[in-house]
């Protein structure tokens, strides 16, 4: 799904591209360098991905493209302001000025056509016909001229070839009729060539316009890097570029501000609103020992906060390079227009020769013939093909983004539809992953003993279990011992030597593989787990004495309130639910059975996880596991889509290819959801890209469109399949609709 950790990716843009015809050429000619292993090139981004094992010299990229046709340039750091673009001069009209001005050049001539439908019979003399167009097809259209020879120069075609030989054709037509023929008034087409020109450049103006709207969730987030920060340096509070800020350094963060930089909050409390980063609508509490993200913004309270991370390691920075790679990245469905389009040009071509040809035989009007050939060749459009599904994935991931769903890459947000079954971990996923100790059972020590010997044990540990029991030890005024050669154990518990006494603690599986015999507890834990409490075993392993039990110690866990919601979220959707857990049965099914959970399976190791997910993945069953921990990130990888929540550990996170930014398991469903309508989306477009080639072209072979209507729908083709697109915006998943 995602490249491998070995491989370095250069990001480049790429200028000049009009059609799915460009993004092949340059996808083979980047391909071709010595050196590059894999290319992406992608035409609603206007860039180009290519992936290497060492590092590639820019100067031998850039050459090639420029070779093919186009112009690359080096994507610039999110810090580095982009240059500005040259103003718009007389020499060279772009954008909206050139089609203003094509516009009122073509006027004109369509003026003659339009009163024509209203009884009115009156023409422009020829001579002044061709001084309008003229500018129109060889000024205003030089582009088309440029690219189409740069093409045919690399041996290939584009749309830009199209147009230019269509409309010349039309031109040229004209020029000969209006000084070969004998008629005061012969039949002139400059309107048909200088029309199709000015409808085409307005077609590609709305679709600039509409292309930068796909972009708009990526704008979004860069526009919350605070460009400087308020840094306390011994006793003055001073104001310094963000760039200059350091990890462990402190800062200032006042009312109404954004927060510079991540950390952690040394003093202060307040309330964030982390809305464009985590999709959390309300704003969140901050208290001291609390994290806060760098862009979120400070609401009523002074905080200062201890930086964490800065720059590119930023989750801020995380988040942008995230979606900015899904929407470069091509999903699988992507790959059956790419071999379309690398023989569309061609195939046009010689449509276009053999409609000249059938007509000239059949009717002997040289003149039809033209005609229908031109508009057989205007009307092609490669351009809403290689459009469909890049505009679709940049507008899906874009939205997602907004509501604190990350997802990785593509081929993610295309298989996502397809679940059929979703595997959950449980603590810290379905539950709040804050347990607390509810009880403690010793045999031979006293309470505070056996607290304490845990308390050792775990004292340095991140485990969720660990904090409780350290916390409970500090509350307790339990001083714990020093504990050596602390070892974990995956997925079973950990070992220590405290005292000189070799001790173990964790689950029941590791008390059976340590031989230690449970029988003095065994009924109290099976109590204890009827009541959904987690049982962790305390034992004395010194061989070859053998194993002694020292206790159990049992946590509670709160089912995360949003949890019921969740699961009934996706039955809705008709989406298997299973419970995968290292837990034991007892509270496995407390849990399952308090949310309706369809299967349980507790007691697992890691590498059961992750053998129980791939034996899921039969016929077409396509299986997301979700989950926290280190511990899920084989199974997150072993499956169809791993979903990894962002509370969670940095492993799970770079095993899952989408990460929700919060701990809400309501966004598993929206996950879904958003990949279900993206992947709607991007079936519509290219249905109606296909089937607008496969209608359009055969009406135009047979004489019943004329170029000006070819132009008018090849113009809006494109535009159409953006702004299908573009209604995923409007997507808001289900378990916010109610909100405002």
């Amino acid at each position: 799904m995602s490249s491998s950790a070995s491989s370095l990716t250069q990001s480049i843009n790429i200028e000049g591209m009009t059609c799915a015809s460009c993004v092949g050429r340059v996808e083979r000619v980047l391909a071709a360098v010595p050196g590059v292993d894999k290319v992406s090139v992608n035409l609603a981004t206007e860039s180009a991905r290519v992936e290497s094992s060492q590092p590639l010299d820019f100067a031998l990229l850039a050459q090639a493209v420029d070779k093919a046709g186009y112009h690359a340039t080096p994507e610039l750091p999110p810090s580095d302001p982009a240059p500005a673009p040259p103003p718009p001069t007389l020499v060279h009209p772009t954008g909206g000025r050139a089609v203003l001005l094509a516009a009122l050049l073509s006027l004109p001539l369509l003026l003659p056509m339009l009163l024509e439908l209203a009884g009115v019979h009156w023409m422009l003399d020829g001579r002044v016909q061709m001084l309008l167009a003229t500018p129109v097809q060889f000024w205003l259209g030089a582009r088309f001229y440029r690219a189409g020879w740069l093409a045919l120069r690399a041996r290939s075609g584009n749309m830009d070839l199209l147009v230019a030989l269509g409309t010349s054709a039309a031109y040229g037509l004209s020029v000969y009729q209006l000084f070969a023929s004998a008629s005061a008034m012969p039949h002139l087409y400059f309107e048909a060539s200088a029309v199709v020109i000015t409808l085409i450049l307005l077609g590609k103006w709305l679709e600039a316009r509409a292309k930068r709207q796909t972009t708009s969730a990526i704008r979004a987030l860069q526009v919350l890097r605070p460009e400087s920060a308020r840094v306390r340096r011994g006793d003055q509070d001073v104001e310094v570029p963000i760039a200059d800020v350091r990890p462990g350094e402190l800062v200032v963060v006042r009312p109404g501000e954004r927060v510079a930089a991540d950390g952690e909050v040394v003093e202060g409390a307040s309330h964030v609103d982390e809305a464009l980063i985590t999709g959390e609508s309300l704003p969140v509490a901050r208290h001291a020992g609390d994290r806060v993200t760098g862009g979120a913004i400070n609401g009523e309270g002074l905080l200062l906060v201890r930086v964490t991370a800065v720059g590119a390691e930023s989750t801020l920075a995380r988040i942008i390079r995230l979606v900015e790679d899904a929407q470069a990245a091509k999903a699988p469905v992507q790959h059956l227009v790419d071999r379309v389009s690398a023989v569309f040009v061609p195939v046009v071509l010689v449509l276009a020769v053999l409609t000249f040809v059938a007509w000239w035989l059949a009717t002997g009007d040289a003149e039809r013939a033209i005609i229908n050939a031109v508009a057989v060749m205007v009307i092609a459009c490669p351009c809403a093909l290689g459009l469909a599904t890049p505009a679709a994935i940049m507008a899906g991931t874009g939205v997602a983004a907004r509501y604190g769903i990350l997802i990785k890459d593509a081929e993610a947000l295309e298989l996502a539809h397809r679940i059929t079954t979703v595997a959950f971990d449980k603590t810290g996923t379905l539950t709040e992953g804050k347990p607390s100790l509810a009880a403690l059972e010793p045999v031979g020590i006293t309470e505070e003993r056996l607290l304490q010997l845990a308390a050792a044990i775990q004292r340095g540990s991140e485990h969720a279990l660990a904090r409780a029991v350290t916390e409970a030890a500090a509350a307790r005024g339990a001083a714990a011992p020093t504990a050596a050669n602390v070892t974990a154990l995956p997925g079973r518990g950990v070992a220590a030597t405290v005292d000189g006494t070799r001790l173990i603690l964790g689950s029941t599986r590791l008390m059976q593989e340590e031989g230690v015999a449970l029988d003095a507890l065994s009924a109290r834990a099976t109590a204890l787990e009827q009541q959904g409490l987690t049982i962790s075993w305390l034992a004395a392993s010194n061989a070859p004495q053998p194993s002694q039990l020292l206790g159990l110690l049992a946590f509670g866990d709160r089912v995360k309130p949003q949890a019921r919601a969740a699961l009934q979220a996706l039955r809705a959707l008709h989406i298997q639910t299973i419970l995968l857990t290292g837990d034991n049965q007892g509270s496995a099914d407390a849990v399952g059975k308090e949310l309706g959970i369809d299967r349980i399976v507790a007691n697992m190791l890691p590498a059961d996880k992750a053998s129980t997910v791939a034996g899921l993945k039969t016929g077409d069953a396509c299986i997301a596991m979700v989950g926290d921990g280190i511990n899920d990130a084989p199974a997150l990888a072993a499956a169809d889509v791993g979903i990894a929540m962002s509370s969670g550990t940095d492993v799970a996170m770079h095993a899952a290819g989408i990460t929700l930014m919060r701990g809400d398991p309501a966004l598993v469903a929206a996950a879904i959801s958003i990949s279900r309508r993206s992947y709607s989306k991007i079936r519509q477009n290219l249905f109606w890209a296909f089937i607008y080639n496969l209608v359009g072209i055969p009406l135009a072979a047979f004489g019943l469109l004329n170029p000006m209507v070819a132009g008018a729908a090849m113009a809006l083709s494109s535009v159409s399949v953006i702004s299908n697109a573009l209604l995923l915006r409007r997507w808001k998943p289900d378990h916010l609709k109610g909100q405002a």
